[in-house]
């Protein structure tokens, strides 16, 4: 994989992360833009003039000037004052996409600083030297100073990396048991490393990534639930998404049709025998409700892609324009709102989920056995399945608070307005973290549901998910250790192999 500075995508970031086979090398064409970026730079440090972060101090001593011989010394000790983050650190894989992200903005060419700077970053992240951030300490601006901080310290062989036990080392001792030299920071450098937003993105992106197969299990769940309650189909005709055309609930009224079909054993006992006149909410406003989720993520996606292949240091360098330029590239305010809603939308999706599993232990919803047991009062079946759920989603309504509404005056009142957009990141994982388990609940309870309905079949793409949750999750006759079911069943979800068989039965989903 190359980086050009503009080519970073949630695919190939997440690849990237998760795959340490893949090698990330800087593009010859970045290469070229950051060495005439480099080379305009040490022109004007050379003709003596002034510049912000170059010769001067940071934040609030920006108007105290640095002699040339202590330039060097100003980079390093601006890495190690700022490293001070705190708390449980990211994981390796959160911090490869850091490094990428961090290497990609940089590669851009307009921070002024040398392609070896880069290069290094990059031949630390291929040979499995990565960085121990802490997750705590950013109020992202100026950029996400702390945790940047951590990794630009390692960078230079002054910090921690993850050892081969998983545990934090010296990186001092991975870097003489592979022959690898550290960073050594010229002018401006140090600063360049750590100004930007590449933390919060960082998250994000592998959140959003992971949050796009959520939704299309919660498709799954949904279409589950509708045939467990012996639902109808009517209200994901296409007739009626085409007079509301918001993208997502006409892509997810199609999901629901493709795994619903146009009837089977179970529908077409609703078409007969069913009483009642239409569905509740959390049935019938599926298109409405997942299309408002799918929607939005696909927008923070676009946001965050933006971000990640962006110029966000301070000051910028415009070489072919004759420009130093002090600016606020690097704060994190677009990806905080986007974070913030990222949030609010998958706490959302998981309060719908939440509301069929209600539905489903309900005999006087449901008109199954309460609870779905067959013997209740010495079984409690289903009963605190939908309790878990309950406290998954009240916590995400908590979680889902904005951060981005916050703001704390720092560096003495010079940097007054902060995004704390890495704050909202983190809850957005959280929150997806919860909400996976709530789509695993409903999952395990849908499948309860239709249990109790055999000898009737469900729909083909509903009957698909079934037989293969089946292998591993029996029918509950009696209580057991439901835990253990939803960790299977969430385990199915994450590697992707529910998925594959449920759109080998009916195609594929939309996102």
């Amino acid at each position: 994989m190359q980086i050009t500075g503009e080519n970073i995508t949630i695919e190939n970031l997440y690849e990237a992360a998760f795959n340490p086979a893949v090698k990330v090398e800087l593009a010859p064409q970045a290469k070229a833009e950051m060495k005439k970026s480099r080379d305009y730079i040490e022109g004007r440090i050379a003709s003596g003039e002034v510049m912000y972060g170059v010769n001067t101090g940071f934040g609030a001593f920006s108007s105290v000037r640095i002699s040339d011989s202590e330039i060097e010394q100003l980079q390093r000790n601006l890495i190690r004052s700022h490293s001070v983050g705190v708390g449980v650190p990211f994981t390796k894989n959160e911090t490869r996409a850091m490094m990428i992200l961090r290497a990609n903005a940089l590669a851009k060419g307009h921070s002024g600083i040398r392609p070896h700077v880069v290069e290094k970053i990059l031949e630390f992240l291929n040979n499995d030297i990565i960085p121990v951030v802490p997750s705590q300490g950013s109020v992202g601006a100026s950029g996400d100073l702390a945790p940047l901080s951590h990794l630009a310290l390692t960078i230079i062989g002054e910090g921690e990396a993850w050892g081969e036990n998983g545990q934090p080392v010296e990186v001092t001792e991975l870097l003489k048991k592979k022959n690898i030299e550290p960073l050594e920071l010229k002018a401006k450098e140090g600063l360049s490393m750590i100004n930007g937003c590449q933390v919060m993105t960082a998250i994000g992106l592998l959140s959003l990534w992971q949050a796009r197969r959520l939704l299309w299990m919660a498709d799954l769940a949904g279409a589950m639930s509708l045939e467990g309650l012996r639902g109808s189909r009517k209200a994901f005709d296409p007739l009626i998404s085409a007079v509301r055309p918001h993208p997502g609930e006409a892509k997810t009224a199609r999901n629901l049709m493709r795994l619903l079909g146009a009837t089977s054993e179970i529908g077409d006992q609703h078409l007969t025998d069913d009483h009642r006149v239409q569905d509740a909410y959390s049935l019938r406003c599926m298109p409405a409700v997942h299309g408002a989720a799918k929607d939005a993520l696909r927008y923070i996606v676009k946001v965050l892609e933006t971000e990640a292949n962006s110029s966000t240091d301070n000051p910028l360098v415009f070489a072919d324009d004759n420009k130093v330029l002090s600016c606020g590239n690097f704060h994190g305010m677009p990806v905080a709102h986007a974070m913030d809603f990222a949030g609010i939308a998958l706490s959302s999706q998981a309060s719908i989920s939440e509301c069929r599993i209600s539905k489903m232990i309900s005999t006087q919803m449901s008109e199954l056995p309460p609870f779905l047991t067959p013997q209740g009062g010495l079984n409690s079946g289903h009963m605190i399945v939908q309790v878990a759920a309950a406290s998954l989603v009240s916590e995400n309504k908590v979680l889902a608070h904005p951060a981005s509404v916050d703001s704390i005056p720092t560096s003495a009142e010079k940097e007054d307005h902060v995004s704390m957009g890495t704050i909202a990141a983190r809850k957005f994982a959280q929150i997806l973290r919860n909400a996976e388990h709530v789509v695993a609940m409903e999952i395990l309870s849908a499948c309860q549901a239709i249990g109790l309905l055999e000898p009737l079949k469900p729909a083909a793409g509903v009957f698909a998910a079934y037989q293969h949750i089946r292998k591993t999750v029996p029918f509950a006759k009696e209580d057991r250790i439901f835990k253990k079911d939803i960790e299977a069943i969430k385990a199915m979800m994450l590697s992707g192999e529910l998925l594959k068989v449920t759109q080998n039965a009916v195609g594929e989903l939309e996102w």
